[in-house]
């Protein structure tokens, strides 16, 4: 996954590479959940909107792949990219930003994954701590959060996800375990053996 710029230029300025691979990885997710307990916006859907209805805050589980962008100056305008277009092809705005995460409301869920670039990162404020999007999902009601500390491979990080999953749904790690094991896994994989691939995703939060 292709992080956009680092910066506080104008939203215009951002080139939005596609990701292919993430299909891939909530499909991969989605077959091992029950069609009863799961909901899923692809495509148009992916939008603003959904991520801001109260009814996400009914899952116990947030799994969100799109691309991340952050704002070391402005760490409040540091974001995730979803669906620039509505379903008849009018531009829409797309930017879910991190002020704007602090006023979701969570309080069913135990994990957030923002399967994207950077969504580690943030400013350090003094007195405040770390401000960005895991700050915001944890001001929100999430107590734990899987993110990444640099830019990731689209198609590495859909196999991690896999992998994380399976291991956390299937076989009942925690996702503090369940995300080393995948981890391990990658590393057994000649494509995916060198660190850049594997150690970027982090559990920040609580542990158990």
């Amino acid at each position: 996954m292709k992080s956009l710029k680092d910066t506080g230029a104008a939203q215009s300025e951002f080139r939005i590479p596609r990701l292919p691979n993430t299909r891939r990885e909530a499909e991969a997710i989605l077959a091992l959940t029950s069609a009863d307990a799961r909901r899923t916006d692809f495509d148009f859907s992916a939008s603003r909107a959904a991520a801001m209805s109260d009814e996400l805050g009914r899952y116990r589980i947030i799994h969100i792949a799109s691309h991340g962008f952050l704002n070391s100056i402005n760490p409040e305008l540091s974001g995730l990219v979803l669906s620039m277009v509505d379903e008849k092809g009018a531009p829409q705005n797309g930017f879910l930003l991190a002020s704007e995460i602090y006023n979701l409301k969570l309080p069913a869920t135990d994990l957030v994954v923002l399967s994207a670039c950077q969504t580690g990162l943030g400013k350090e404020v003094r007195g405040e701590g770390l401000i960005g999007l895991t700050r915001g999902f944890m001001y929100a009601g999430s107590p734990r959060e899987v993110v990444s500390m640099w830019n990731v491979s689209d198609r590495a990080t859909a196999d991690l996800m896999g992998v994380f999953y399976h291991r956390m749904l299937k076989e009942g790690l925690s996702p503090a375990a369940a995300l080393r094991a995948a981890q391990i896994e990658l590393i057994q994989m000649k494509q995916w053996k060198a660190p850049y691939y594997w150690a970027a995703f982090t559990l920040q939060g609580e542990w158990k």
